[in-house]
């Protein structure tokens, strides 16, 4: 055993876990997953409005129980050495503070306004917004503010939602003071240093989704931002010029987290990220290997060595950011913005009898209607991914979209939707799912085009995430359509394991992140390869995807 343990700290979409790492092999000493009470209870969104959001309670309430029942049980001398605690959340996922940084959630007269919440990052309310900022950029005259993220920005991300809110609340306009990303509030929280103007803000965040740039001296300028709405006035200067990368240190914990945390003082926090980038770190990211982080939907992060590529620019991604997963390296990222969650869609749909019928038939025990709507929810997946793997490799016929969710890369359209041709009366449930799911494979296969296509290499692929460790037929899917092999790690909580490794390095144990990837990192346990006879096939169904998604595009958006 050695001297020196980190926590990790993920915040995921539906939950929030944490982990306690030994920096010197990357075992986990302790975990515990803590999943918000008031996202699962559905509260604050409207999914047929695209709105999500979150509650800060949820997250504060997360970490403290997340971080104790993974020490729970821990002897004396791994508590007493914590070392540091790193964080990773979604984004983008901004909300509204006051001049103290306290999210207007938390303050009388917004406990239940969604638009005093964290906006989370799968939020696509703000679909007109984003695409005033990509016209406004093309036409005003002045420097392009989306170059550097892909050249199109995106409902997703920072700008875009917080115009959207202010312009539709009044009350959180004139309340608010500035705006924090979830991944800057945390390691703030933690240290106590809330204040919007000295928040250590992260590069990862402010480059990908908020313009972020050296070369523009931070944000865009005012002229821009009041060209795009009179609204932003003035919010520049309220918000930050300096970014931070996830080796530097946010401070230390403040006595009151260290206190309600249970963790020592002198525990250093650092400088939050989003969970995808620090996913690839856990998932042991090298030069030109796209990571893929599989879950609800997928981030694909791939670095370059900056000499490589530099500041050539990489058009229809989600941005290129130096540091942002690796400082000193550029950081390129791109994604689905459904993936997982196509497939709970499906299984949702096919379980609307279950859920409105049976839970109604009131002849039958209500143990008994529960364990239905239980065991048929819990199968669901599992079992039509059966039923799918085994249909005749010469059925072609259904070609989906997967676009439920809106397009990220390439080129991001949150305004699309999904698909599926070649409906018959044959078209059964596993027939369907086989379909959703070459299209999810045939949305990872255009990542890997266009960054192709940019001139940037891609040497391997690397898969992590719920998706990756628990679906091999998905997973096969992607290699045959992909024709590359793909090592998926072992690490069940690979982002949190990547906030270990950032930590480690940020308090000092680590040199730098090749020697804590070194030390730390879990291995891969499976590797998946592609059957050239599936490859050829599915070559042929990917120009029909590719010909069934430019239709819609064009005819029906």
């Amino acid at each position: 055993m050695t001297g020196k343990f980190v926590i990790g700290l993920d915040y995921g979409t539906d939950s929030v876990r944490a982990v306690v790492v030994d920096t010197a092999n990357g075992v986990t000493v302790g975990s515990s997953v803590f999943e918000y009470p008031r996202w699962k209870q559905g509260l604050y969104c409207d999914p047929a409005s695209n709105r999500f959001r979150q509650h800060p309670l949820d997250y504060i309430e997360g970490m403290e129980h997340s971080v104790k029942e993974a020490m729970k049980g821990l002897p004396p001398e791994i508590t007493k050495n914590i070392a540091g605690i790193t964080v990773d959340t979604t984004g983008s996922t901004p909300v509204a503070v006051d001049r103290d940084g306290v999210p207007l959630s938390l303050k009388p007269g917004f406990e239940d306004d969604p638009d005093a919440m964290f906006v989370l990052w799968k939020d696509h309310t703000a679909v007109k917004e984003a695409a005033e900022i990509n016209e406004i950029s093309r036409s005003w005259g002045g420097i392009d503010y989306t170059k550097y993220e892909g050249g199109v920005y995106s409902s997703e991300w920072f700008w875009a939602k917080l115009l959207h809110v202010i312009r539709v609340n009044e009350k959180v306009r004139q309340t608010a003071f500035s705006w924090v990303e979830h991944c800057d509030w945390i390691p703030a929280l933690l240290t106590g240093n809330t204040d919007p103007l000295k928040i250590k803000r992260s590069r990862c965040a402010a480059g990908h989704k908020a313009m972020w740039h050296p070369d523009f001296n931070g944000l865009p300028p005012e002229e821009f931002l009041v060209r795009l709405d009179p609204l932003l006035a003035g919010l520049r200067d309220r918000l930050f010029t300096e970014t931070w990368t996830c080796e530097v240190s946010a401070g230390v914990i403040s006595e009151e987290w260290s206190q309600r945390l249970g963790l020592p003082a002198g525990v250093m926090v650092g400088t939050g990220a989003f969970d995808a980038h620090l996913g690839a770190l856990g998932g042991e990211i090298m030069p030109y290997h796209l990571v893929k982080v599989m879950g609800t939907s997928t981030c694909d992060m791939l670095v370059s060595p900056m000499d490589e590529i530099g500041d050539k620019l990489v058009s229809g991604i989600c941005g290129q950011v130096e540091g942002s997963i690796i400082p000193g390296m550029l950081g390129l990222e791109a994604g689905q913005s459904a993936f997982g969650d196509v497939y709970a869609w499906f299984g949702k749909l096919l379980l609307w009898p279950v859920e409105e019928i049976i839970s109604s038939m009131g002849w039958l025990d209500e143990s008994v209607r529960e364990r239905i709507r239980t065991e048929t929810s819990d199968r669901i997946i599992t079992d039509l991914s059966l039923k799918a793997a085994l249909l005749p490799e010469e059925e072609t016929a259904l070609v989906a979209l997967d676009w439920l969710n809106g397009r990220r890369t390439p080129f991001a359209n949150q305004e699309l939707k999904g698909a599926i041709a070649g409906l018959s009366l044959g078209s059964d449930a596993p027939r369907i799912f086989k379909s959703l799911v070459e299209a999810t494979a045939f949305g990872s296969r255009m990542i890997n085009d266009r960054f192709i296509s940019e001139g940037v290499r891609i040497d391997g692929v690397i898969a992590i995430g719920g998706v990756a460790r628990k679906n091999p037929w998905v997973m096969q899917i992607v290699s045959d359509v992909l024709n590359m092999p793909i090592r998926v790690a072992s690490s069940d909580q690979t982002c949190a394991l990547g906030s270990a490794m950032a930590a480690s390095v940020m308090a000092g144990i680590h040199s730098d992140f090749e020697t804590a990837r070194k030390a730390m990192g879990g291995g891969f346990e499976k590797e998946y390869i592609p059957d050239p006879v599936k490859a050829r096939k599915y070559d042929e169904i990917y120009i029909r995807y590719k010909k069934l998604g430019t239709f819609i595009e064009k005819e029906l958006t």
